[in-house]
């Protein structure tokens, strides 16, 4: 089964070797047929530290690296 691959934004660095992401899904409301947006954060395993709050990043599913630990950055880029 191949791995999934989300797309979000840094909101904390504060760990070593980890970082927050928040990955933002929109949907349709299917009785009000508003656009809602919904997010969750994700702790991602990032080795290097090289990311920081507002880079947006790809995380991909791993093994579990901690309790809370699925997720490793792929890739990124740094906040204008």
């Amino acid at each position: 089964m191949p791995k999934r691959v989300l797309q979000g934004v840094v909101v904390s660095d504060a760990n070593e070797k980890t970082v927050t992401v928040r990955v933002e899904r929109r949907f349709t409301h299917p009785l009000y047929k508003k656009t809602v947006r919904r997010s969750k954060k994700y702790r991602a395993h990032d080795e290097t530290n090289a990311h920081k709050v507002g880079d947006t990043v790809l995380i991909q599913e791993c093994a579990p690296i901690s309790k809370t630990k699925t997720w490793t950055v792929v890739e990124g880029s740094t906040a204008d």
